[in-house]
This record gives structure tokens, C-alpha cells and sequence, in this order.
């Protein structure tokens, strides 16, 4: 054996050791990538959230995403050599995360009978779209997440300013004789 074989058996022994790097290396790009995206967009519905003194704020928002973009991830990529299974293994984590997340927003509803009002109706559903936010970018669909981020941004920056002032006034009877007007909105979270 001269130097020249000493040589190529030793760069066939460090292929094969990068060659099980390189995989390992993919996917903890990807899961970084992912759950990134995930960190970014999320932030900024929380922090619209959290500017207006919401129950649930940037923490609880990044949180969900952050959860939910790890369990697909997860999923994903440890059942990489059945795609199949992984589709169907995926479909049902989503279900999960849809239900077990509409529960939690379901705690962030307030029926307050003595006010006759109900709040936290825009939280829930914030914290609902926090998880698909999750869930389309620990899936890869990055662009999705980004189209759907800028549209919750929409409808929570600019809509709340726009049904404030088209909602009429409610005229409150104190007195036979008196009415005062009432400002607060019902359905205000």
C-alpha cells in the first residue's frame, strides 16, 4: 500500500462521515428556518397584540407558533422514509393543534353577564391563527404564513379603528328625562 491509497482511504472514510453529517446538517437548517419564520410573522400579530394591552400578548403569541411549527417539524422529519405516513401523521398533529388551541382561546373568552358584554373574542382568535401561523411554516409553506400574516395584521391594526367608528352610539336611559351615550363596545378585547 503506498501513500496515494493511504490517502484515498482516508477521504472515503471522511466522505463517510460528512455523508452522515450532511443530512443532520439539512435538517436542523430547515427546522431553524421554519421555526424562525414561524418566530417572525408570529411577532408581529403579538406585538399588535401587546401594544393594545391585550390578555394574550407577543409571549403567549410566539409561544403557540413556536409549539405548533415544532410538532409538524418534528413530524416531518422523523417520517421522512414513509411520506405517506407522514402526510397522515401530519393531517392529524394539525387537527390536534386546531382543537387543542381553540380550547386554550376558548379560556380567553369572558361572558360578562352583569355588563351583558363579551370579551376576548379577537384574542381567541388570534391565538387560533398564532397556531396556523406555526403550522404553515413548520410545514415549508412559508409563503402562505406570510400572505395570511399580512392579512391578520390588516384586520387587527386597521379594521378595530374602522368598526369603532361605524358602530353607533348606545344611547343609555339614566333618567326619564336624561340620556347619556355610551362608548364602550361590546365585543372590545
Amino acid at each position: 500500500m503506498n501513500l496515494f491509497d493511504y490517502f484515498q482511504l482516508f477521504i472515503e472514510a471522511l466522505s463517510s462521515e460528512f455523508s452522515r453529517v450532511v443530512p443532520i446538517a439539512t435538517m436542523l437548517a430547515r427546522v431553524i428556518v421554519r421555526i424562525g419564520f414561524a418566530v417572525l410573522l408570529t411577532a408581529i400579530i403579538g406585538w399588535e397584540r401587546e401594544k393594545g394591552n391585550k390578555t394574550a400578548g407577543l409571549r403567549t403569541h410566539l409561544m403557540v407558533a413556536i409549539g405548533s411549527a415544532l410538532f409538524v417539524v418534528v413530524l416531518e422529519n422523523g417520517s421522512s422514509q414513509n411520506p405517506d405516513s407522514a402526510r397522515e401523521g401530519v393531517s392529524r398533529v394539525i387537527q390536534g393543534i386546531a382543537a387543542g388551541v381553540g380550547f386554550i382561546g376558548g379560556g380567553a373568552i369572558l361572558k360578562l353577564e352583569s355588563q351583558n358584554k363579551v370579551r376576548g373574542l379577537t384574542t381567541a382568535g388570534s391565538i387560533w391563527f398564532a397556531a396556523a401561523i406555526g403550522v404553515c411554516a413548520g410545514t415549508g409553506e412559508i409563503g402562505a404564513a406570510i400572505i395570511g400574516t399580512a392579512f391578520a395584521w390588516l384586520v387587527l391594526s386597521s379594521l378595530g379603528k374602522l368598526e369603532g367608528r361605524a358602530k353607533p352610539s348606545k344611547l343609555i336611559l339614566t333618567d326619564k328625562n336624561a340620556a347619556t351615550q355610551n362608548d364602550d363596545d361590546d365585543f372590545d378585547d
